[in-house]
């Protein structure tokens, strides 16, 4: 079954991102069968940053995309590269609770080593996507900004390799033009970039690598056979020794165990006009990458040509907003209310995948059988090391894949038919306490 989101065509979404792409020729649609080592389904980061692990490897890869590389969430979404795996990467405790004592550390360097992967593909690779250091965690209230100080201390103590520096009120306005906030935490080890142009160009690279890229390759069904799987596609076939199923939102029914532990949810970007230096300066003159502290959270960027691309709300009862300039531009003007007269000039949005704990989930089903899904929201460099890890782990290396895969990820309550509302109501009443705190 393609699984298609209500706003959208099979075609990439009328993004800001689409429209502006480095990397518009199409891949290859496959005709007729294929042999190979590893089939890869999905060709967002987790996939492409699989297939170009293990093309890097010398492994043989084919990877099937059932619309358009970057089609999903991963060229969508607000174009923030933040670190951390699972948790927050300024929470070591919550490391230890999930990983354990032994591997905590090991996997708060992976929260490091996830954006210097992406770092490395965009130098070694030559990838044009506007790649940008430097992040901001903006704060609405004291109690965020005892929160931030606490997370900066957290981060030194355990060694965090890049700038971090706690920003009161009265310097705010160096960092973001917005009476919105009193202070907040800006890191120069996180960055921003043009996901799109990032997703397709790491295809291309693993395509130059050896790697197999189909589009236009819609699953329909898999089955495990003694000489290996076959990923049937209706007309053509690729049978691989092993798969990987990188679909996350988009995974529909395909593998039942893993769609009940994720939950498609609904998240929204728009994009002003170019605002023009002067103005561009005023909103956000260290070109950082913005997020506050909230559960319903605001994020922000400027883009390469001077846009500011704002984005927030999720809904997770699987409905779209029928209109997503009246449903962001409010939020848009209380943080910028100086945008009154800037044009909105693109609206799109789409699924994101989470799970109940909403830590990355990654592993083994069995012996032929890989996957990685569910980032909530944070997936453009943990996907990274998903698929690293995975790469990994069938070249033979699965030390860091044994660690993360101990994670337990329950299935939602409900089943496919009441989760969705479930779900919500909790959301809803989490958004309620926040509102009650302001």
């Amino acid at each position: 079954m393609r699984i298609r989101d209500s706003i959208h065509s099979d075609q990439l979404p009328p993004s800001y991102y689409a429209a502006t792409s480095s990397y518009k020729d199409p891949f290859r649609r496959l005709e007729g069968n294929v042999r190979a080592e590893v089939c890869v389904i999905g060709g967002g980061y987790s996939g492409v940053a699989t297939a170009l692990a293990l093309a890097e490897q010398g492994v043989d890869v084919a990877l099937v995309e059932q619309n358009l590389i970057g089609w999903g969430a991963s060229g969508r979404n607000g174009g923030q590269v933040l670190g951390g795996f699972g948790p927050e990467q300024c929470d070591y405790e919550k490391y230890e609770k999930i990983y354990g004592k032994a591997d905590a550390e090991r996997m708060w360097q992976e929260g490091i080593r996830c954006v210097d992967l992406v770092r490395e593909n965009v130098s070694r690779y030559q990838i044009d996507c506007d790649l940008t250091d430097g992040y901001f965690d903006a704060a609405m209230n004291n109690r965020d900004m005892d929160d931030l100080a606490e997370a900066k201390e957290t981060l030194e103590t355990h060694g965090f390799p890049h700038q971090l520096e706690l920003i009161d009120r009265q310097r705010l306005k160096a960092v973001v033009g917005s009476d919105r906030y009193i202070g907040g935490l800006v890191n120069t080890g996180w960055a921003h970039c043009h996901p799109l142009n990032l997703v397709r160009g790491e295809a291309k690279a693993a395509e130059t690598l050896g790697a197999n890229i189909f589009e236009d390759a819609r699953v329909s069904s898999l089955d495990y056979r003694e000489d290996g799987v076959v990923v049937d596609m209706d007309w053509c076939r690729v049978t691989a020794d092993r798969i990987v199923l990188a679909c996350n939102a988009y995974l529909g029914n395909l593998v039942p165990k893993l769609a009940s532990r994720m939950l498609p949810v609904g998240s929204y970007i728009i994009a002003t006009e170019p605002l023009g230096d002067a103005l561009a300066a005023d909103i956000l003159p260290g070109n950082h990458a913005v997020c506050d502290q909230r559960w319903a959270l605001d994020y922000f960027r400027m883009s390469a040509d001077k846009r500011l691309l704002f984005g927030g709300v999720a809904t997770y009862t699987g409905r779209h907003p029928k209109d997503l300039v009246k449903k962001m531009r409010p939020k848009m003007l209380k943080v910028f209310p100086q945008l009154a007269d800037v044009k909105i000039d693109y609206q799109w949005g789409g699924y994101l995948s989470v799970g109940m704990n909403r830590i990355p989930q990654v592993g083994q089903l069995d012996e032929r059988t890989y996957y990685a899904q569910g980032y909530a929201g944070h997936g453009v460099a943990p996907s990274h090391s998903a698929g690293r890890m995975i790469a990994d782990a069938i070249s033979g290396d699965d030390e860091t894949l044994r660690i993360v895969e101990r994670v337990k990820h329950r299935p939602f309550p409900g089943g496919r038919l009441f989760r969705k509302p479930i779900l919500a109501t909790g959301m809803a009443f989490e958004q309620f306490k926040e509102l009650m705190r302001f």
